[in-house]
């Protein structure tokens, strides 16, 4: 494959009617998120967001000493493309900078109302504000313009979660040839866990479209192999030893399946956007030494660092099970182990582990995930979307990253 950077070669396909945003950003869907600041007034925020329909969803930083990748990424995510309107709710006392996030969600030109609890008379009546300020901005994110959507617009991530023996043999490189197909017709890809990439470090510097890109993608994996050192453990947990894993090498052979063979175009960190088309490394392993535990305490992280990237949408491959969601971006769940989808039929998209009973090949499952991504961009709920599954968790880290979110290393010069 020519390792120049992938154009597509034809018009790109029109999947759907987008919703444009001021910032000249498109969106899958039409969210309002109801923002918490801290865990203090997590009640006051469930309160708002509960029963106010699918569209709503609630998002929240429980800790209440700074931290500029919290900061980061609730800015990220509370302008993400899929996002239509914020209600922030703050107690009023905590550090988050709750000025700067409004600002910043005012400047996007979505719509924005903050609760202070301190200043808005205590739980009864900061509920009824924000529950009113979210009724009137629900009818008014019901006139965002639409616009048709192309292939090229779209933004999907990659994670994998629950991995078993079966990952790596049929979910995994099916999501692969997935990206070899979506990169070729222009889009933009995200695969991460650089954890689970230790030993695939030669491979993708080869795949890398500058020699300097090489060289910051082997150092990203080396930094996570000094982390996990560091920390006395890494991301091998019991249950991938129980589904037929046996050491962590073969665990990240199976992860790297999931980005294809195409030319890896850069590497970015949580909260920075690709600056181009192609594929992108996402680093998820905090800079410097440790500091707040394990990188990524569990799946739910990853899948909304993907959405603080400006992901529109997740394929998420398990072969022991998984049922998370996600509270921005649809999740679709591709299911590694044959006898995992007929138990968990109702939470999975597609089943590839029929490639392992001969009921189709790995080139048949890349090419209904292709569909499926389609099919979900243009407006059709994924499994976990239909279940109502809005998970969330953004815990403590730390990341030496550019303020300017197009400031990261790729080959878009």
């Amino acid at each position: 494959m020519d390792s120049t950077r992938p154009r597509a070669r034809w018009k790109s396909m029109i999947i759907g009617n987008g919703f444009v945003r001021k910032d000249g950003r498109k969106g899958i869907r039409n969210r309002v998120v109801v923002a918490n600041l801290v865990k203090c007034s997590s009640h006051i925020a469930h309160e708002i967001a509960k029963d106010a329909g699918d569209d709503v969803h609630e998002i929240s930083f429980n800790g209440c000493y700074p931290n500029e990748h919290a900061n980061r990424m609730m800015r990220q995510l509370c302008t993400h493309p899929n996002v239509g309107g914020v209600i922030i709710v703050s107690l009023g006392c905590e550090s988050f900078p709750r000025d700067s996030l409004y600002a910043a969600v005012k400047s996007s030109g979505r719509p924005v109302e903050m609760i202070v609890v301190q200043e808005s008379g205590g739980t009864a009546s900061s509920v009824a504000k924000g529950r009113a300020a979210l009724s009137a901005m629900l009818e008014e994110i019901r006139q965002t313009p639409r616009a048709p959507m192309h292939l090229d617009e779209l933004v999907v991530g990659t994670v994998c979660g629950g991995s078993d023996a079966t990952s790596g043999v049929t979910a995994n490189p099916a999501v692969g040839l997935f990206f070899d197909r979506f990169i070729a017709e222009g889009g933009t890809g995200v695969f991460e866990e650089t954890g689970e990439l230790i030993g695939c470090e030669e491979t993708m510097r080869q795949r890398s479209v500058t020699p300097a890109l090489g060289e910051a993608v082997v150092e990203s994996v080396h930094k996570a192999a000094r982390y996990y050192t560091i920390m006395g453990h890494g991301s091998f947990a019991p249950g991938n030893a129980e589904g037929g894993l046996t050491t962590q090498e073969e665990k990240s052979m199976g992860a790297y399946a999931k980005s294809g063979s195409c030319a890896i175009s850069g590497i970015i960190k949580p909260g920075q956007i690709p600056a181009g088309k192609g594929l992108y490394l996402l680093d998820v392993v905090p800079d410097g030494e440790p500091r707040f535990g394990f990188p990524n305490l569990n799946d739910v992280t990853e899948i909304l660092e993907m959405a603080a990237c400006g992901c529109h949408l997740m394929l998420y491959t398990t072969g022991r099970g998984s049922v998370a969601g996600s509270a921005i971006i649809p999740t679709i769940k591709v299911c590694a182990n044959p006898l995992t989808y007929r138990n968990l039929s109702n939470d999975m998209d597609v089943d590839a582990g029929r490639v392992l009973e001969g009921r189709g090949t790995l080139q048949e499952v890349g090419n209904e995930i292709f569909e499926r991504v389609v099919a979900v961009a243009g407006g059709k709920p994924s499994k976990p979307e239909a279940l109502g599954h809005r998970e969330f968790d953004l815990p403590y880290k730390y990341f030496d990253v550019d303020e300017d979110t197009c400031a990261n290393q790729c080959a878009c010069s």
